[in-house]
Parts: C-alpha cells; sequence; structure tokens
C-alpha cells in the first residue's frame, strides 16, 4: 500500500485537506501505477518547522511503497506533489523535501542479511 505521509508548518482547513488528499491521491496512483484503493494519504498541517533557516511555508513528505518508484518515477511525483502544495498552500517547491522508501528493496535487504 503507497503510504504518503506529508507535514507543513502551514495549518491546514478540512476543505484545503480534502482537496489535497484526493489530489495527492489521484497523483500517487496514478505515477505509480496502483489503484487509488491502495493509495493513503496523511497530513499533518500547522506542524513547527524550519527548514533552511526560516520558519517560511515548507513541507516534508515521506513515500513508502512496495515497488513502483525509483529514478523515472520520483522526480515526477515529487514535482507534482510539489505543485499540489504550492496551488493549494502556497509552498514554494524548493521549500518542499520529500523522501523516498521502497518496502521492496528494505524486504530484500533484510533477507540478504538474514542469509
Amino acid at each position: 500500500m503507497p503510504t504518503l505521509n506529508l507535514f507543513t508548518n502551514v495549518p491546514v482547513d478540512a476543505v484545503t485537506a480534502s482537496d489535497i488528499l484526493k489530489d495527492a491521491t489521484k497523483a500517487v496512483a496514478k505515477i505509480i501505477g496502483k489503484p487509488e484503493s491502495y493509495v493513503m494519504i496523511l497530513i499533518n498541517g500547522g506542524v513547527p518547522m524550519a527548514f533552511a533557516g526560516t520558519e517560511a511555508p515548507a513541507a516534508y513528505g515521506e513515500l513508502i511503497s512496495i515497488g513502483g518508484l525509483g529514478p523515472s518515477v520520483n522526480p515526477k511525483l515529487s514535482s507534482t506533489l510539489a505543485d499540489i502544495l504550492q496551488t493549494k498552500l502556497s509552498i514554494d517547491a524548493s521549500r518542499f523535501y520529500i523522501k523516498f522508501y521502497d518496502a521492496q528493496k528494505l524486504l530484500n535487504y533484510g533477507l540478504n542479511a538474514v542469509v
């Protein structure tokens, strides 16, 4: 199940959160190639956060997926999610950082370590 955790120092009201959830769900599903029914998105707004030494609007994300991530996909996901945050929360793309975790690779590393 692809899971995107988003944290931002911008307060997020219920209507904006709902819009972000819908847009991010569609984007992640389409770009990764998984059904929307498998995608989970979490938004944490109003989180105390400094990025590049300032508390200007910023966001941090972590996307975890079993497969579907990689060098050809990650930049497109990052750009699309940054566009959503820019449109909905006025967060400049240069103030958004996302970390990608391919759980399949993590599982393989764990299995190799045990063998």
